[in-house]
């Protein structure tokens, strides 16, 4: 199985950044608002969240929803050696402003690591390859982590890498599917009736599919980067190898037992119940 220990989040070892560093407004996601820098009211003394266990029922599905890609401890342990906020004031104007930044790295190293287990062409394979070292390389400096003109090349180059292996991926399908017209990327499919469809290989890149129904759809190889899955009904559906599929994504929807996920992935507490 693919190893992602590096992007998926250890509160253990973080300061509670995203606990602190980032804003939220009071809406469906949030029971209250909180501006940037500021702890949120929750945070404990060691970094703990006091309501973790009943984020949902309590109001705050933002948090249960949210994935730093392991930007937290990365920040901690590596750039700050381990010394918190708390322990150095001085260190949280810092700390907080890398946060944003760092967790965008973390996303596209993701992103790259997971496009390294499929079988790409040599010419693509050693342009991911070189990504994916750039990538770490700013993940590690111990520099200025929150200059954003190296952070937005690196996602800009990793967005059309992305988009020209998702072609190559999807394009490899035996036989054209018969998706329907609608379906195509960046369309507004909330709470559209998908119930059962074949979405194999179809561009479902940054498509609303807010409180729409896939209950026992397939979507092999169907790239879903940055699609809104917000209360999406994944009962029953195959999105094993859905294309840049992430936690946070799964966090959004609904499912069950039935739905088969991507192997690295895990399946959120939430759908236990559902």
């Amino acid at each position: 199985m693919l190893d992602l220990t590096d992007f998926t989040p250890d509160c253990s070892r973080c300061a509670g950044l995203c606990c602190t560093a980032l804003p939220f407004t009071a809406s469906v996601d949030f029971p209250e608002s909180k501006p940037a820098g500021t702890p949120c009211v929750n945070l404990q003394p060691d970094f703990r969240c006091v309501i973790h266990a009943e984020l949902r029922p309590r109001g705050w599905r933002g948090c249960a929803v949210f994935e730093c890609f392991g930007a937290g401890q990365q920040l901690t342990q590596h750039i700050f050696g381990g010394v918190t906020w708390r322990v150095d004031p001085a260190l949280a104007s810092a700390m907080f402003g890398a946060f944003e930044s760092m967790r965008a790295i973390q996303e596209v190293r993701y992103y790259l690591r997971v496009l390294l287990e499929h079988p790409l062409p040599r010419k693509l394979l050693e342009q991911v390859t070189a990504l994916d070292a750039t990538a770490e390389s700013l993940a590690e400096a111990s520099g200025d982590t929150t200059a954003s003109e190296p952070v937005e090349s690196l996602r800009t180059q990793v967005g059309l890498l992305l988009d020209r292996a998702s072609q190559h991926l999807r394009g490899q399908a035996p036989t054209p599917g018969t998706i329907p017209s609608r379906v195509r990327a960046h369309a507004d499919l909330a709470g559209a009736d998908l119930h059962g469809a074949t979405l194999d290989h179809a561009d479902l890149r940054g498509v609303l599919l807010i409180g729409a129904d896939l209950q026992h759809a397939t979507l092999h190889l169907t790239d879903l980067l940055g699609a809104d899955l917000r209360d999406t009904r994944l009962h029953g559906a195959d999105v094993r190898d859905a294309l840049f599929v992430t936690q946070s994504q799964l966090n959004a929807a609904q499912g069950d037992a039935s739905t088969t996920i991507p192997p690295h992935l895990r399946r959120p507490h939430h759908w236990e119940g559902d």
